[in-house]
């Protein structure tokens, strides 16, 4: 249910920090500036502070997701189980580990074909 939450939570951030970098200045003015002007007649708020305030924005919003996303890992249900998928295959766990004798000749042909010594006769 936390997990639920959380990742709820970490949705809602994304959406809101693709919003927010959106609306930030390009090299041209942007939509900042138009945000700006368009409120209170545009003498109350100039383009650099809502740049700055955009910038502060995006900077909050980040340390949220981060945080978020480290508190989800955390908040994961891990009650199910206790083995790795390997172990539970019948790979690990219980059964004994079988050694192979490496002192023993292998029975496979090799891998590099064998070469017969040339003699060059003077």
């Amino acid at each position: 249910m936390l997990y639920g939450i959380i990742i709820s939570l970490i949705t809602l951030i994304c959406i809101l920090l693709i919003v927010v970098v959106l609306l930030q200045p390009g090299q041209k003015e942007g939509l900042s500036g138009g945000l700006a002007a368009g409120m209170a007649g545009g003498s109350s708020m100039g383009a650099r502070r809502t740049a700055d305030l955009l910038s502060k924005t995006t900077s909050i919003l980040a340390a949220l997701f981060l945080s978020l996303s480290v508190l989800a890992n955390f908040a994961i249900d891990r009650s199910g189980t206790a083995e790795s998928t390997i172990q539970q295959s019948g790979f690990g766990g219980d059964a004994p580990f079988e050694q192979s004798d490496f002192t023993a000749p292998s029975q496979t042909q090799t891998a590099v074909p064998q070469q017969e010594d040339f003699q060059i006769d003077d």
